[in-house]
């Protein structure tokens, strides 16, 4: 199925991108008095959003000792998007654990094989392999609503409507989240974001653990569940939407505290 914006260019079930459990995997639950693994965790949102989709996160994982840094993608292609987080890794003085939502998983696998990232983290993410992007995988399963929600201007951004936020988006956020969702979403590329594709795939070389939203109406969860399964990444289960940092930030904080816990620094 294909979105063919005013301007023609065609974006292919494309961009579903992006944002109780139960688990895959037993994961242990983490109350750390101070990291023993990794100690610094970079965070990379996604689409229609900034740095601030991980403030309750930001909150958790500082409280528990670790050095947090959440980039600003300016989402106008993916080769950007990985120089500002190759930028932010070169100030890192240690072993670090990438954290991606949504079209950040692809820059984190794009960017990942850095040598001091120590492991990966994907929240409701893609996961490309090499030659795959956001688009293409999207393309292998059924459209979901969010893509009756996206509007694409003269320059080929992508951006959602309000309705569509509150609806398919943050559907599980309160109304006050939706409304300041809606007005500071970062809109992103169709050709050179999402229909970018990947040529490095760090989760081959380093250790991965992905968070499954049951409820996603951006991503499809069967996609979602697939991605995992290929990467045979440590996986969890959320009852949530698209935004599970926001939704579930006690349960994302542990998965990523498990995986830092778990790497040598």
């Amino acid at each position: 199925m294909l979105f063919k914006g005013a301007m023609g260019f065609a974006t292919s079930t494309l961009v579903l991108l992006f944002a109780g459990c139960s688990s895959h995997s037993s994961v242990p639950s983490v109350h750390a008095s101070g990291p023993t693994g990794v100690k610094n965790v970079l965070l990379v949102h996604g689409a229609w959003a900034d740095g601030s989709s991980w403030t309750q996160v930001i909150a958790n994982l500082s409280a528990d000792g670790y050095n947090v840094t959440a980039v600003q993608l300016p989402l106008t292609s993916l080769a950007d998007d990985v120089a500002v987080l190759q930028r932010a890794l070169a100030r890192e003085t240690a072993k670090t654990i990438l954290v991606g939502h949504s079209y950040g998983g692809v820059v984190i696998t794009q960017a990942g094989n850095d040598p001091k990232v120590a492991g990966l983290v994907y929240v409701a993410a893609y996961a490309p392999d090499n030659g795959e992007s956001a688009q293409s995988l999207n393309g292998t399963v059924p459209a979901t609503p969010i893509m009756n929600d996206l509007m694409l201007d003269s320059a080929d951004f992508l951006t959602l409507s309000n309705s569509g936020v509150a609806t398919d988006f943050a559907q599980d956020l309160t109304t006050a989240q939706q409304i300041t969702i809606a007005a500071t979403q970062g809109p992103i590329s169709a050709p050179n974001g999402l229909g970018a594709t990947a040529t490095e795939t760090a989760w081959r070389s380093r250790p991965s653990w992905y968070v499954v939203s049951s409820n996603d109406r951006v991503i499809s969860p069967a996609l979602e569940t697939s991605m995992a399964k290929r990467m045979n990444a440590t996986t969890i289960t959320l009852q949530s939407g698209h935004l599970a940092m926001l939704s579930h930030p006690s349960e994302v904080t542990n998965l990523i505290e498990t995986a830092a816990t778990s790497l040598t620094p």
